[in-house]
């Protein structure tokens, strides 16, 4: 916590006190005017230490909005103004260096950079976050069984419906889009909520009005377990998790807890299957991928993870798996020209991935933890249409 906050006054004073220093200290009109320039970076630093005082182990969790739009406001102004630092300081080194250099053309670059960072984060802030999109991927797998030519499946992923509490309709607005679809199977691939399960009664309602000829099923990723929450005692903990399983079920939905269904199609059969979240760790570690395969006799399989990294480390060995879908790294919500920072942490962060004649699927999600914003990694509906 001392790092951050030191971090976070860092970056809210430092370009503050350069800009004041280089820029408006000896410029003309009336001192008080002046002294505006340090009123944003003093509101929020104010904000930042009043929910330093609330912390406890739940802070992030009560007051995750306030949080959240604290930090947008601490990137829209600190970040546009290092931008604007960064660029007028390299115009006074190179104006010392070379003397005919002038620095306004840095300063009129670290202004449109600025500007530029301020519109982005404003953009993922507001439109970005709610632009819900559909991208629709067919799949070419030469062993589909001839009834499932032309199967229609949906994947979402990674909800955090608590990250929209008291505005559903984003919500709405995903599920009018997904039945619009008129889809075969909806499957879910974790991250229902983001701590609890109190966070969902709000949502139920929409959610179950998901529509597929073939069932909504789904699978738990690390946020459900409430391992994020210092909970009074192990049996709350318990209570909370059997109240999210018990509100899956009442919204019609078929949560696959390490197990698989059978799919029927013009006298085809194909294996649904579904493991408990498997994460490196520090994320919890609960699927058993030899259980959840028993008795699959070597038929096509849809395999759904929450963790893309599940792939590698033990679906690919295991072999027998033909398409597996995950969620999980949010793209780190932001993607510019086809790049992510999630790269550097994920070998398969976004989109289709084949090796082995097999396929992984990774949905950057619709919702968001923490910071409420999305750039370019906009929240994804994914409409699969199976094909030989």
């Amino acid at each position: 916590m001392q790092r951050i906050t030191l971090i976070v006054l860092l970056t809210l004073f430092l370009p503050d006190l350069y800009i004041y220093l280089a820029h408006l200290r000896h410029c003309g009109g009336k001192r008080w005017l002046r002294l505006l320039h340090w009123l944003p970076s003093i509101l929020l630093a104010g904000i930042y230490l009043y929910y330093i005082a609330l912390s406890g182990e739940n802070t992030l969790s009560h007051h995750a909005q306030g949080i959240g739009r604290l930090a947008i406001a601490t990137l829209l102004f600190g970040a546009s103004k290092v931008a604007f630092m960064l660029c007028s300081l390299a115009g006074v080194l190179v104006h010392a260096l070379m003397r005919r250099c002038p620095r306004l053309p840095f300063n009129v670059a670290g202004m449109l950079l600025g500007a530029t960072i301020f519109g982005c984060t404003l953009y993922g802030a507001t439109i970005g976050v709610e632009r819900v999109e559909v991208k629709e991927v067919p799949l070419h797998l030469s062993n589909l069984p001839e009834g499932f030519r032309g199967y229609r499946v949906v994947q979402l992923s990674d909800l955090h419906v608590g990250s929209w509490k008291g505005h559903p309709e984003v919500m709405e607005k995903m599920v009018e889009k997904v039945n619009a679809l008129q889809p075969d199977l909806i499957l879910f691939t974790g991250d229902l909520v983001n701590q609890r399960s109190d966070e969902l009664p709000e949502f139920a309602p929409i959610l179950s009005r998901l529509k597929a000829k073939d069932g909504v099923y789904s699978v738990l990723g690390n946020h459900d377990y409430g391992d994020y929450y210092r909970w009074p005692s192990p049996q709350d903990k318990a209570d909370n998790m059997e109240s999210l399983l018990k509100q899956q079920a009442d919204m019609g939905w078929h949560l696959l807890n390490n197990e698989h269904v059978l799919l029927y199609r013009g006298g085809d059969t194909i294996v649904l299957a579904g493991v408990e979240n498997d994460g490196e760790p520090p994320f919890s570690q609960h699927a058993d991928l030899q259980r959840t395969m028993q008795g699959t006799d070597g038929r096509f399989c849809i395999l759904m993870s929450h963790n893309p990294t599940h792939w590698r480390r033990e679906v690919l060995p295991h072999g027998g798996i033909d398409l597996m879908l995950a969620g999980h790294t949010h793209a780190m919500q932001s993607q510019l020209f086809g790049r992510s920072l999630a790269a550097l942490k994920y070998p398969e962060w976004s989109g289709l991935y084949r090796e082995e004649g097999r396929m992984l699927y990774v949905n950057v999600g619709i919702g968001y933890v923490g910071l409420p914003f999305r750039f370019g990694a906009w929240p994804e509906i994914t409409l699969f249409t199976l094909q030989e």
